[in-house]
């Protein structure tokens, strides 16, 4: 049986981002237990020219929401990038999953061969479905969920790597 675009976007893409949740989590009890204001840990960055931890959140949020609109062919919620506390953040995983479950196997299911355009700053990147969703939105995603884990393990949060890949 072979694996449909759908099976390899969309609940790979949830999965995740309920674990993301659960590190969140963590990361919030941890900072009231250490007396840590969380807008340390959440302006927190691995090097000083990287994005810092909500930054990462909301851009593994846009790349699961963006792969999955643009692979069913429909717009993407559109979300305003402001959130500055945990809360803020745990609402934006909630509404990006809350999105996805709407995306269906129908809708997404035969786009290996869609047509994908990203317009970047300075330029646009053309795909076709199947090499954007592997070669781009997954590496993309997880590349902003492991450095989210990252920031938050270098500031003491005592998570491995069950919490990074979930229970499921």
């Amino acid at each position: 049986m072979s694996l449909s675009m759908y099976q390899a976007s969309i609940p790979v893409f949830i999965r995740m981002l309920g674990n993301l949740s659960a590190i969140l989590e963590k990361a919030a009890a941890y900072a009231a237990a250490k007396k840590i204001e969380p807008s340390v840990l959440i302006n927190s960055r691995l090097a000083p020219d990287m994005l810092p931890l909500s930054f990462q959140i909301q851009i593994a949020s846009d790349t699961a929401k963006g792969c999955a609109a643009r692979l069913a062919g429909i717009d993407p919620p559109s979300m305003a990038d402001t959130e500055s506390t945990f809360p803020e953040l745990q609402e934006r995983i909630k509404k990006t999953i809350a999105f996805l479950q709407t995306v269906t196997a129908a809708q997404v299911d035969g786009s290996e061969e869609r047509e994908i355009v990203l317009k970047m700053r300075n330029s646009e990147l053309q795909f076709k479905g199947q090499s954007y969703l592997l070669g781009f939105a997954l590496p993309n995603f997880y590349f902003h969920l492991t450095t989210a884990y990252a920031i938050l393990r270098h500031n003491g949060l005592d998570i491995g790597k069950a919490d990074f890949l979930g229970g499921r």
